[in-house]
């Protein structure tokens, strides 16, 4: 009998950091409007931008944040995504993104909460557990993605 095959669907996602001087680097999530689980600003690609600029769009609408973009993806995860009536198997390309402020207002302001973490917490926090390896990875994964 032949496996189903799933092909899934393409996301991009920002993993929102800074280094503060007094707590060290932090990690930025935001909560889900729907299930208000912590996660990382993400989204489906975008018809005529790059990845890496969707997700800087998508942690823009849903944190406010604004920084700088690494182009080159820092991992990847694979997720079921929870629609309407049925799932669907989510492939995120992550970029990191150094964030340099938030913003006062933004386009999902009163949808979601913002908070920000330790990197053992946010790994904690998050459900995906392909997302949780990359910012428990993260110390290591910074000193390549220079």
């Amino acid at each position: 009998m032949a496996k189903p095959k799933f092909k899934p669907r393409k996301q991009v996602a920002a993993l929102a950091i800074r280094r503060d001087p007094a707590e060290g680097l932090r990690v930025m999530l935001v909560t889900s409007r729907g299930t208000k689980r912590y996660v990382a600003p993400k989204g489906w690609r975008m018809k005529g931008r790059q990845d890496h600029d969707a997700a800087q769009i998508e942690a823009l609408q849903e944190a406010g944040v604004v920084g700088r973009i690494h182009k080159k993806p820092i991992g990847f995860y694979e997720y079921w995504k929870r629609l309407s009536d049925h799932f669907e198997l989510c492939r995120v390309k992550v970029f990191l993104l150094e964030v340099e402020r938030q913003l006062a207002d933004w386009k999902e302001r009163d949808q979601r909460q913002v908070a920000w973490f330790d990197p053992d917490e946010a790994a904690d926090l998050v459900d995906e557990p392909g997302m949780s390896a990359i910012i428990r990875d993260l110390p290591k994964r910074l000193k390549t993605a220079r």
